[in-house]
């Protein structure tokens, strides 16, 4: 696989991965938690994605740190110009959380 290909394939998945990681995070976690959590599930999907695409073979080629960065920066450029400003990430994030029962006063 080519760089090109390897970036391109990332960024498709990236730009998808903020709606995936609003299933796993939840609203009245902290800002930087929430970061942890988007970076950490980035770099796997870039993992996988290096896998799917090339195979196991492939993480011996520098497409490896292409298709990291790429998923890690449409990830995160995608969350904070569609998903978050269109209330879908936070919307799924706040339906996949399981409430929390109020205490009698």
């Amino acid at each position: 696989m080519s760089t090109l290909d390897s970036v391109t394939t990332g960024a498709q998945v990236g730009a998808l991965l903020p709606l995936l990681t609003a299933i796993v995070q939840r609203p009245a976690w902290s800002a930087g938690v929430k970061k942890v959590i988007a970076v950490v599930l980035a770099l796997a999907a870039g993992v996988v994605t290096v896998a799917a695409s090339g195979g196991w073979e492939q993480f011996q080629h520098g497409t490896v740190l292409a298709t990291l960065g790429s998923v890690l920066a449409a990830s995160q450029a995608t969350y904070d110009l569609i998903w978050k400003p269109s209330k879908v990430a936070p919307a799924i994030e706040s339906a996949t959380s399981p409430e929390i029962p109020q205490r009698a006063a």
